[in-house]
């Protein structure tokens, strides 16, 4: 891809050696699965991408100093989305924005299933929609129809991760899947067309998405869709690349002017990354 302006709005920092990885649920990655900060801004610098949205992986729960750290280490460059305790304080929260936060991940997949569920729940998206901060939500089709309701009484900002879809072969038909197009529709969410290989059962071309990708875009409008890589691509043993990644996104976004929005215009306006980015490399 030629674009020297991208963001990528999924990627985990992973290090281990720096800050262990909390007790509890969560997918815990194997050795050689770690991602560094610096790691991941080579990558970035080779690959023209300005910025980044840093994603708090299930394995640290609730400790959130990795991407803390990494947005300290690297000025301008990261925001985040954190997973953050429901009972945390207010002045913690306000410190966590100033500091480039800009929502709460809700993985009910490999960290907390009821995470979005009781007055708990509610109470903990009220106060994310004083901060005009995101939910992002990571979940099956079963989930997605039980959260809904909630996530649309909070009138908060939702994030939709991964295609807001786990099985394609399921179809369009999927009851949450229809929820999450509903959700696009309403205006009130965006969703990201990240991490087809966790997806799709052709890894060769990602085919089996296209008609998922097409009913996001139709009911999300291209304003509220953006790219992510899901670097390091963990818990993945058929392995992904970097570059991989990025042609994915050209199959949904042939079109130059619409990948661009998606993939620079949109994450820009959403997460409040200003112009102009770090210098990266040719």
């Amino acid at each position: 891809m030629g674009e020297s302006r991208m963001i990528d709005t999924h990627a985990h920092i992973i290090d281990p050696a720096r800050f262990p990885l909390a007790n509890g649920p969560g997918y815990k990655p194997l050795p050689h699965e770690k991602g560094t900060s610096e790691e991941y801004c080579s990558v970035l610098d080779a690959h023209r991408v300005a910025h980044a949205l840093l994603v708090q992986p299930s394995g640290y729960g609730y400790d959130n100093s990795a991407l803390l750290d990494a947005m300290v280490r690297h000025p301008g460059r990261f925001k985040a989305i954190a997973v953050i305790d429901p009972e945390t304080s207010e002045s913690e929260l306000a410190s966590l924005a100033r500091r480039g936060v800009v929502g709460v991940r809700f993985n009910l997949l490999s960290h907390r299933a009821d995470a979005l569920e009781g007055a708990r729940a509610e109470r903990f998206l009220a106060r994310l929609r004083e901060l005009d901060w995101f939910a992002q939500v990571f979940a099956d089709d079963a989930q997605w129809l039980a959260v809904a309701p909630m996530l649309r009484r909070s009138r908060v900002k939702v994030l939709v991760d991964h295609f807001g879809v786990r099985n394609p072969a399921d179809g369009l038909s999927q009851p949450g899947f229809a929820e999450v197009l509903a959700m696009g529709r309403e205006g009130k969410a965006a969703v990201k067309l990240s991490a087809p290989f966790r997806l799709s059962r052709r890894p060769q071309d990602f085919a089996d998405l296209d008609p998922f990708a097409e009913a996001l875009i139709k009911a999300f409008g291209i304003e509220g869709c953006v790219w992510g890589s899901d670097w390091p691509f963990i818990n993945f043993p058929r392995g992904f690349s970097y570059d991989a990644a990025l042609l994915a996104a050209e199959r949904w976004l042939s079109d130059l002017g619409e990948r661009t929005m998606v993939m620079w215009s949109n994450p820009a306006r959403l997460f409040g990354f200003s112009e102009p980015p770090p210098r990266v490399a040719p």
